[in-house]
Formats: structure tokens, sequence, C-alpha cells
């Protein structure tokens, strides 16, 4: 009851939206997670000197992740509203919020698992590719294996952000 008096909000009230942020983070969360595994895998392969080196894809995909990282959450969240309105049907609502999060989310995660990528030895990789590896078993039982302890320790070095949140912007969002 103190709770209840001291927000001023009701405890079912309270549940309720606790329920809808973990609704909203733990669904953004799953699908950055996928996406961003896929575009560091591709920014990897198609980066000069590369594997299947193309600097316009490179190019285009760097660019974007770019400009997204560096627009500021609320701009993001107005800015693609009518994605969110045809995505979702509606702008406003848990379900709406993931669209925004996801957006913003997604370049975030891109550069983390990029960079702990980029930690993989060319070693490695050569050793792979004289064994025959395939680009799925690359990524599988090479890359994937290899960078998952940097993935894990920025994790751990950085409790508590939500997807999208830099640590140097965690109020502003600047």
């Amino acid at each position: 009851m103190a709770l209840e008096e001291f927000l001023g909000i009701s405890n079912d009230k309270l549940l309720t939206s606790f329920a809808e942020t973990l609704y909203m983070v733990g669904i953004a969360l799953i699908i950055v997670t996928i996406v961003a595994f896929v575009l560091a895998i591709v920014l990897i392969f198609t980066r000069k000197g590369g594997l299947y080196q193309n600097v316009v894809i490179y190019n285009i995909i760097n660019v974007i992740i770019n400009i997204v990282r560096s627009t500021p959450f609320v701009v993001l969240l107005v800015a693609i509203m009518p994605v969110t309105k045809f995505l979702i049907g509606t702008r406003i609502g848990a379900t709406a919020a993931i669209v925004p999060l996801t957006v913003n989310a997604i370049p975030l995660l891109t550069r983390l698992f990029e960079n702990s990528l980029l930690d993989t030895g060319n070693g490695i990789l050569e050793a792979a590719l004289a064994m025959g590896a395939t680009p799925l078993q690359l990524v599988t039982k090479f890359i994937l294996p290899e960078s998952l302890g940097s993935v894990i320790k920025f994790l751990g070095e950085n409790p508590g952000l939500a997807p999208g949140m830099k640590p140097r912007n965690i109020f502003l969002n600047l």
C-alpha cells in the first residue's frame, strides 16, 4: 500500500505497465538480435578485403547504419510513424513502440556484432577456408564461436542498457 500511495499509481496499473515494458523490450530484442547479426555478417563479408568484397552493398548498409545511429530516438520515433502505422495498424501502444525501438537498436547491435566479428583472427578464417568450409560453416562454426566472448563481455560491462541506448546518452539520447 505504501508504494501505491508514494507513486500515486495503483498496483494493477504498475504491474500492467511493467508487463508491457517487458513485452516491448523482449520482442524488440529478439528481432534486433537476428537482424543485427545478419547485417554484421553482410558487413564483414562485403567489406574491403572481405570474402565477398562488394563496396556498393557495404557502403549502402554502412551509411544507413551511421545515419540511424546518429538520429535521436524521439526524432526517429516521429519520422517512422507512417511505417509503424502501416506495419502495426496503429501509432500508439506497446506493440507500436516495438517498431521504433527495433529500428533504433539495430544499428547499435550491428556495430557491436561487427566489431566482435572483426576480432576473429584472419588465421582462423584462412584455416577454415583451406579446410573447405562453406560460408554458412564459416559463420556458425568459426566466426560466431570466436566472437561470442566479445559480445558477452560488452553485455556484461553494460548491464541494463535497453536496446538502442548508448552508454553516453541513456538520458538524452543525443
